[in-house]
């Protein structure tokens, strides 16, 4: 039976304003509850929308209580709020123990508790911990370690020799251990691939997002701190070092060696140049290049806003003259250098 509204407050704490018997089976957006469904407004953007929703009650803080046309749960973090009730009405599929009869398993090391996906394909001397779930057409390196509670979801991959904490996801298409962009360049301009012989070390309770890649170290390992939140389509070099806990968008390109600290946050399509740091606590703006490396924490942005193409092409104009003018301006600062009087 769905839990009703003093249920949820019972287990997650919040002040209950309106009718506790009410029962909500799913969580819905404001514009698009129903009876059965509990919402929530985190953002006061989407404000207007409180007083249509026809939710069974709202998930909100002390200031928009008095403004809910239905029941509502008060507390001061919303929106974590409502990640744990989603979690609780939407847990994840079970993980239902056995080997699918093409998965190929050339380990005895996996625990009798996990779950074998078709077309699967685990190599010699790999470790799979209790409840893990690996997807169809999954690939498990040799000696490679995946933890307890681990979900690999179809096609992921996890090469020779990573290991994979406990309660990590990974989605389709993520790719662990890949060889990392090594090469030495030869004076006829040809390239000498220098062989990656670091590996992956992934913490616990991190997602990697679909597509996402994770190159191995050169000769010392990449590695992925506890709790760290990897979106699609990220590129992460060799020897770089994540710091537990931060969250990084998709498209964002980490070179090789970069050192990223703990609780930071990395916008959509940001880059970090190779062999840089990052401090704690840094959140860095969608869309900015970070050339040089960041002491203090705080909010890094070094994007260009968009504009029409003419008048860009006007600003990028001036731009190029800057070190013509900057010249200009140290002849003028010289010593003995007469200088137009601009007072009145």
């Amino acid at each position: 039976m769905a839990p009703s509204l003093a249920e949820i407050v019972g287990r997650f704490g919040g002040r209950l304003v309106g009718d506790g018997t009410a029962r909500v089976a799913r969580i819905a957006t404001l514009a698009h509850a129903d009876a059965d469904t509990i919402s929530f407004l985190a953002n006061p953007r989407y404000r207007a929308q409180l007083a249509q929703t026809r939710a069974a009650a709202v998930i909100l803080d002390e200031a928009h209580a008095e403004h809910s046309p239905v029941a509502c749960i008060v507390t001061d973090e919303p929106y974590l709020y409502f990640a744990r009730v989603a979690q609780w009405l939407h847990p994840p599929a079970p993980c239902h123990p056995g080997r699918h009869a093409s998965a190929i398993c050339e380990t005895e090391r996996i625990a009798p508790s996990a779950a074998i996906g078709p077309g699967a394909y685990i190599g010699p001397d790999a470790v799979i911990g209790e409840r893990v779930s690996i997807g169809a057409g999954c690939y498990v390196g040799a000696g490679a370690v995946i933890g307890v509670d681990t979900r690999l979801a179809p096609r992921s991959t996890v090469m020779d020799g990573c290991r994979v904490g406990a309660r990590a996801i990974m989605h389709s298409g993520a790719v662990v251990g890949a060889d990392g962009f090594g090469f030495a360049r030869r004076q006829d301009g040809e390239w000498l691939k220098i062989p990656q012989i670091g590996r992956v070390r992934i913490g616990d309770d991190v997602e990697v997002g679909a597509n996402t890649t994770i190159d191995r170290g050169a000769i010392e390992d990449t590695v992925i701190g506890d709790g760290v939140k990897l979106d699609n389509q990220i590129q992460i070099g060799h020897n770089v070092i994540i710091g537990a806990h931060t969250a990084i968008a998709g498209c964002v390109g980490i070179a090789g060696s970069a050192r990223i600290g703990r609780r930071c946050t990395l916008g959509g399509g940001a880059i970090v140049l190779g062999h840089l740091a990052i401090a704690d606590d840094v959140h860095i703006s969608a869309g900015t290049l970070v050339a040089r490396s960041i002491r203090e924490a705080g909010q890094y942005t070094g994007t260009v806003p968009s504009l029409p193409h003419r008048e860009w092409r006007r600003h990028f104009a001036h731009l190029r003259r800057l070190d013509h003018l900057a010249t200009r301006l140290r002849a003028l600062e010289k010593p003995g250098t007469k200088h137009a009087n601009t007072e009145d």
